[in-house]
């Protein structure tokens, strides 16, 4: 695939939404579709009405729609961000850069899913246009309005390999970092994964799991219309309490979103809780596709040992090998996974910088954290748990 030149264009234009209600559900997820949950219309306009991505919260809804004539044929998430909150690749070192240099680095347009790093699809196109295609256009209407409206850049976080390296050709630089997926490679049971490790990995494994049981710890797995309102504001406490715990605030999401939002999105949602004598205690909040499992949230009453280890990561790998999905994607960060069998995975981000000197700078940059990011990936790959050969 490669970038339609500018001249076979001017066929389509370019339309930005300033919310997700100039577009009905109908009409965005005809083309977006609806198993990447976090595209769907209903979490978009869901993460909107909630009041968790507001010009207030510094997520100003910028959304991309694609037309050929009177048809849509593309649509793209898109923001205007007024800091870097909630993003997970980090760019505060670009925002002193373009301090110094007596720039504003803030507003700056962000493609994403809000205070989600889970890779996936970013464009999403109609049958008959190529994404190659449709990227060129998008590129010229965003660049364009970059320009018009004085806006330092364009980033596009956790696209898919494929639209990365068509990005990269088109000019846009590229940043990669690393997460740690799980794979399923035909596990018939939690104990069929286990015995691919080396012993000593196992046997730990095994203590951990063990110790949540010894402290009289029941956990329960609850999909889509089992997980009822008293689930729902208990997993919000636990999410609001470990928020302002590690980050001396309540987090980016609302009661309502988990309320409305969240309890909206059918069986595309596994909550996982832990119950001590009866009473919720902990929880761990999935989404899910046709063939992949995102952990997103994690929240706790109190601390217990081992606990989060089996909520957010053990039970996810157990509902996948139940379920028979390939893949399991549990969040940014946390070397930690590693050891528990979460192989280094490359992800992806590309950026668009309208100031030639400072664009200059970002495109040795990122090539030089590519190299470094490499280097990483082959020696956390040296770490994992698994017997050789």
């Amino acid at each position: 695939m490669t970038m339609q030149p500018a001249a076979e264009q001017t066929e389509f234009t370019v339309e930005f939404l300033t919310s997700m209600d100039q577009i009905t559900a109908m009409q965005w997820n005809a083309i977006a579709g609806v198993d990447y949950p976090f595209l769907r219309h209903e979490f978009l306009y869901g993460l909107e009405k909630t009041g968790c991505t507001t010009a207030e919260t510094g997520w100003q809804p910028c959304h991309a729609v694609l037309r050929r004539g009177d048809s849509r044929v593309a649509v793209m998430p898109l923001y205007l961000k007024s800091h870097s909150y909630g993003e997970y690749v980090f760019d505060w070192s670009w925002a002193d850069a373009w301090q110094r240099s007596g720039l504003d680095y803030y507003p700056k347009l962000v493609t994403a899913i809000p205070f989600t790093p889970a890779t996936g699809p970013r464009l999403c196109t109609a049958p008959g246009l190529d994404t190659a295609q449709g990227y060129g256009v998008m590129l010229q209407g965003i660049t364009k309005l970059a320009r018009q409206r004085d806006i330092s850049s364009w980033h596009l976080l956790f696209p898919e390999k494929g639209a990365t390296g068509e990005l990269l050709r088109a000019g846009l630089y590229r940043r990669t970092a690393t997460q740690f997926h799980w794979f399923n490679d035909g596990y018939g049971s939690f104990d069929n994964f286990l015995a691919t490790f080396n012993s000593r990995k196992r046997k730990t494994l095994r203590r951990e799991r063990k110790r949540v049981e010894e402290q009289g710890l029941e956990l329960r797995t609850l999909t889509g219309a089992d997980i009822g309102e008293q689930e729902w504001r208990q997993f919000y406490r636990f999410y609001q309490l470990t928020y302002a715990k590690r980050s001396g605030h309540s987090g980016y999401l609302t009661r309502d979103f988990f309320l409305e939002t969240a309890a909206g999105m059918g069986d595309q949602v596994v909550m996982v809780l832990a119950y001590l004598n009866a009473q919720a205690v902990a929880g761990a909040l999935y989404f899910r596709s046709s063939d992949t499992l995102y952990g997103r949230y994690w929240g706790c009453e109190r601390e217990f040992d081992c606990l989060h280890f089996e909520a957010c990561y053990y039970q996810g790998i157990e509902y996948c090998i139940e379920h028979k999905l390939a893949r399991f994607d549990p969040g940014a960060q946390g070397e930690h996974k590693i050891q528990r069998g979460f192989r280094p995975v490359k992800t992806y981000s590309n950026h668009w910088i309208a100031d030639p000197q400072l664009a200059a700078a970002v495109g040795d940059f990122t090539r030089r954290e590519e190299r470094d990011t490499e280097v990483y990936i082959g020696q956390a790959a040296t770490l994992l748990p698994y017997r050789e050969g």
